[in-house]
């Protein structure tokens, strides 16, 4: 038909559509216009229009609707074209839109009246007002009339924009609105300085403006006020009065919105006092601080009272903010003080210090002079006196007064290179600032000097010890002594004489024991420092050493008898000729036994104890013995070189003499051979033995009088591998059988393996007797050849393995056909694949009715079929396929087929008789099995004539035919169940016969 190229619009009618059309070629005589829902089918509206009208308005329709309008223009002669289109009015908007937070500082609550007619859904945009950025859009179904926006921002301004849907077009109406403003966290209002206060707080970013305002509280007057724009966060207050109170007031807006918010109060720092001064007052023992009054405000002054150097807190006074001066009485005397003032306001302090003051000292008490055991020097010491320092006095009878000055904290001096044995008087005095005090008084003497190279010594004696020394310096009056035994410290005697003396000896001590001997010369009322020394008596010597075996564990063990006397230790000695290292052992004084474990097996050893007391040793004599030899470790029997032999080696473990090797039959136990071997041979061969035969062995070690026997150790022969191996496939079943002969000696028993050529798979194992000569292995592949290895096994060796190689006899293919494809020529032979392997298949083809000669074909394993072409047609054929494996063959049942004839040619017809027709043929190729000859009646199509012959028959007479019919022949040549024909021929018998005259 004739196109109209409809198109429709709305021009931003929703209830309207406006229908365009093109004017067809041929002239139209009018239009009419019918449009229905795009749903249901249903008209709703019918229209028409003139010739040269190419437009048309559809009126009140339902916005958001889909319509269907089909256009029918009325052509001439009485034609029609007829087009439609499909559109969608536009939707309208929603009514009645409102956006609100309700109190939410991150939520706005959307909510509207559904647009009238149909829609597909709606679109929202919300849009962050100042940044004009998009924050959240949705697309929801067309039956929602609510929405909700979390997550937004506070205090910000939001526009939402709701479009409806519906197809292509869309319909928007907006609103505008804010959340609720955020109320600033965490305020702080802290002193920047005397005169200023710095504001700041956390979550400015939550409201549009943000308004301050500072109270000064001393004057209740607002100081300054201050209105700022989202995300300031801190503000400083300039030009405050120091020392007062002030308070922050927040709020904040957000269009329609105002949210008061947390208020915070700070101090100003407040100003120090100046001119600080500590003097002394009228009183004993005061002080009397004074300031200056600074400016600004404050709440009081604290007035802190330090004591010395470190300033020690002594005492704390506070006096109101208008006060300038304060006493302190009751103070300790010969201290020095200072003084803080500070101005407190709130939590702030502002701090000034005074110079130091000292109040008047006293002398020191508890005054002593101690010589401290030094004839060189005097000590002397006080208790510690308040104040600045000391002064010092030292007065002996024959030398000049030493007066010496002390910073205060010391309460001790030491005198050094005074002369000992005199007596000293002391004086001291306290010195606090300007003021010193009465001294104090005290006399001592210095200590004597002590006496000198003192010795102890027992000049070989076991009884008796003698002591000298060498005369102490003058001022000695005598000596003391006292002689102690040193391990229990039990007295032994005192002793005393005059400063000539310089020896004496003690008689009547116990052997072996340790004295000390403390001596000290004498000067006035004191010793001087003890000098003391040490010996031992000489000790006695042990007596009845013996020395004894053990075995297990293996050592040797010492016993001995003590002596008279003390001992503090014994020191054994134990060595041998024939090893280097030696044993040195020390007990204590009550052990009178010793076992020395870890020695050396076999060896002789010699022993020898001595008493130890101090630095002085008594020997014993010697004793002597023998340790167990140990028996050899690791003995070790493995075949040797040849079936014949035995190799037998060991460990040896220290010690011993000779090895005695003992041979024998592992069954019997009797013993077949002794062999000695000396110390140092580690292995023998043993020869002349029965191959794969079990044997035993044990070596005795020998050393002195002791023997020890190694374990016994079990070892094999090697046996002789078996002898004509041979494997031959067993005939009727897919096996091997595998002979073999006995070979001399013993053997535990035969191993076979067998592995299957070409194959990864893994040997596959089986065992046979000791008297088995043969054994069959079954379940084999067919047609495969298997490596067979034999070894006789004897304990856990095995001989040299013999090795054969077998094959089995072939599967047979089965499933053999041969058949012809249609041709004269060919024939196509196919056979089912045996299990099993083979080297080739071969075939072959028999000619069953010539005397050609086979054809033989040799073909790849895995054949499965043959075309046999060139064949001589209409000859019958046989074939079979035979699997070969090596020497081995399976054969298939043979099968015979036979190829198409040709067919016969130069077909001739003729009409010998009036009732006879003739039909003449000449063979194609060679002869065919035979012919069939047909003949119908070409009017009737009736078979009239059918006529079987033999393959040597070249033509044929059908009779008693009617005169004068047309007749069709056809002749087939036959060969088995196929035929091949000529086409047919038509022919006519004579109307009548030929009268011969």
């Amino acid at each position: 038909g004739t196109l109209l190229n409809l198109s429709v619009s709305d021009h931003g009618r929703s209830d309207s559509l406006l229908l365009s059309w093109d004017e067809p070629e041929r002239s139209a005589k009018g239009y009419s216009l019918t449009l229905s829902s795009l749903g249901s089918g249903t008209p709703l509206q019918n229209g028409s229009a003139g010739p040269n009208i190419t437009s048309f308005w559809f009126h009140g329709l339902t916005p958001g609707m889909r319509y269907k309008i089909e256009v029918t223009a009325t052509l001439a002669c009485m034609e029609t074209t007829s087009q439609t289109v499909t559109a969608q009015t536009s939707p309208s908007p929603v009514r009645n839109l409102s956006l609100s937070s309700g109190g939410s500082s991150t939520v706005l609550h959307a909510s509207w009246a559904h647009a009238h007619g149909q829609r597909d859904g709606y679109y929202l945009a919300l849009y962050h007002s100042d940044s004009q950025t998009l924050v959240r859009n949705a697309s929801i179904l067309p039956n929602t009339s609510t929405f909700l926006f979390d997550g937004l921002l506070a205090g910000s301004e939001y526009a939402l924009k709701v479009s409806t849907l519906a197809g292509s077009s869309q319909a928007s109406t907006s609103i505008h609105q804010w959340t609720a403003p955020s109320i600033p966290t965490q305020p702080r209002l802290i002193p920047g300085s005397s005169t200023s206060l710095v504001a700041s707080w956390s979550g400015a970013a939550g409201a549009a403006w943000l308004h301050l305002t500072l109270h000064n509280l001393l004057t209740q007057t607002v100081t300054t006020t201050l209105s700022a724009r989202r995300g300031l966060t801190s503000y400083t207050f300039q030009h405050l009065n120091p020392g007062t109170q002030y308070w922050l007031a927040l709020s904040t807006t957000a269009g329609s919105y105002t949210v008061g918010g947390p208020n915070a109060t700070a101090w100003t720092y407040p100003l120090s006092p100046a001119n600080v001064t500590l003097s002394s007052a009228e009183e004993q023992s005061s002080l009397q601080a004074r300031w200056s009054t600074p400016a600004g405000e404050r709440d009081f002054y604290l007035v802190t009272l330090q004591e010395g150097e470190e300033g020690a807190l002594m005492r704390n006074i506070s006096v109101g903010g208008d006060n300038s001066h304060v006493t302190f009485h009751g103070l300790s005397p010969g201290k020095q003080y200072s003084v803080q003032v500070t101005a407190v306001a709130g939590p702030y302090r502002a701090s000034a210090h005074s110079t130091a003051a000292w109040t008047q000292p006293l002398a020191p008490s508890g005054v002593s002079l101690s010589s401290q055991g030094s004839p060189y020097s005097l000590l002397a010491s006080w208790e510690e006196a308040m104040g600045e320092g000391y002064v010092l006095a030292l007065s002996p009878m024959e030398h000049p007064v030493k007066n010496n000055s002390l910073l205060r904290g010391i309460t001790n001096f030491t005198y050094e290179g005074l002369r000992p044995g005199t007596l000293y008087t002391f004086e001291v005095s306290t010195v606090a600032g300007p003021y010193t005090s009465s001294p104090q008084r005290i006399t001592n003497w210095t200590y004597p000097l002590p006496l000198e190279q003192l010795t102890l010594s027992n000049q070989g004696h076991s009884t008796s010890l003698q002591a000298s020394w060498r005369a102490a310096p003058a001022g000695s009056t005598g000596y003391t002594g006292t002689l102690w035994e040193t391990k229990s410290q039990e007295w032994v005697r005192n002793m005393t004489v005059g400063n000539n003396w310089t020896n004496v000896t003690f008689e009547d001590l116990v052997p072996g024991r340790q004295y000390t001997l403390e001596m000290a010369a004498m000067a006035g009322p004191y010793r001087s420092p003890v000098r003391s020394a040490t010996d031992w008596t000489y000790p006695l010597a042990p007596a009845g050493v013996t020395l004894t075996n053990t075995r297990r564990p293996l050592g040797l063990s010492a016993f001995w008898d003590k002596a008279a006397g003390d001992v503090d230790q014994f020191h054994l000695q134990l060595y041998s000729k024939s090893h280097p290292v030696q044993r040195n052992i020390s007990v204590g004084p009550n052990t009178h036994n010793f076992t020395f474990l870890g020695l050396s097996p076999g060896i002789q050893y010699f022993l020898k104890v001595t008493v130890l007391a101090g630095p002085y040793r008594s020997s014993s004599h010697f004793a002597t013995e023998w340790t167990y030899p140990l028996s050899l470790a690791n003995v070790s029997v493995q075949p040797g070189q040849r079936p014949q032999e035995l190799h037998v080696s060991w460990v040896e473990s220290g010690g011993g003499r000779d090895h005695l090797v003992q041979l024998s039959v592992a069954e019997s136990l009797s013993i077949i051979r002794n062999m000695s071997v000396p110390r140092g041979v580690t292995q023998l061969d043993l020869e002349g033995l029965v191959p794969g035969s079990r044997y035993r062995v044990e070596i005795i070690s020998q050393a002195g009088p002791h023997r020890t026997s190694s374990q016994t150790a079990i070892g094999y022969t090697v046996p002789l591998p078996p002898l004509s191996l041979s494997a031959s496939p067993v005939s009727t079943a897919w096996a091997l059988a595998v002979h073999w002969e006995t070979p001399p000696g013993q053997r535990d028993g035969y191993l076979l393996s067998m592995h299957e050529e070409g194959s990864s798979a893994p040997a596959r194992n089986l065992e046979a007797g000791k008297d088995s000569t043969n054994v069959t292995l079954a379940q084999l592949e067919p047609g495969t050849c298997y490596l067979v290895r034999i070894w006789a096994v004897a304990g856990p060796y095995r001989s040299l393995p013999k090795n054969v190689t077998g094959c089995t006899v072939p599967a047979a293919p089965t499933n053999l056909s041969l058949t012809n494809p249609g041709s004269s020529s060919e024939l196509h032979m196919f056979w089912n694949k045996p299990p099993g392997r083979r080297d080739n298949y071969r075939v072959i083809l028999y000619s069953l009715s010539t005397q050609s000669g086979d054809q033989i074909q040799i073909l790849s394993p895995d054949a499965q079929n043959i075309t046999w072409t060139h064949l001589e047609a209409g000859s019958k054929f046989a074939v079979q396929v035979t699997a070969v494996k090596g020497s081995f063959e399976a054969s298939s049942t043979n099968v015979t087929q036979w190829t198409h004839p040709l067919a016969p040619t130069n077909l001739t017809l003729g009409s010998p008789s009036a009732s006879a027709l003739q039909a003449s043929w000449a063979a194609m190729g060679r002869e065919a099995e035979g012919y069939v000859v047909d003949i119908y009646d070409t009017a009737s199509s009736s078979r009239v004539g059918h006529m079987v012959l033999g393959g040597d028959a070249r033509s044929h007479i059908f009779r008693n035919l009617s005169p004068g019919t047309r007749y069709r022949v056809a002749v087939r040549a036959t060969a088995g169940p196929f035929h091949t024909s000529t086409p047919n021929l038509t022919h006519c018998t004579r109307e009548y016969d030929v009268l011969l005259v």
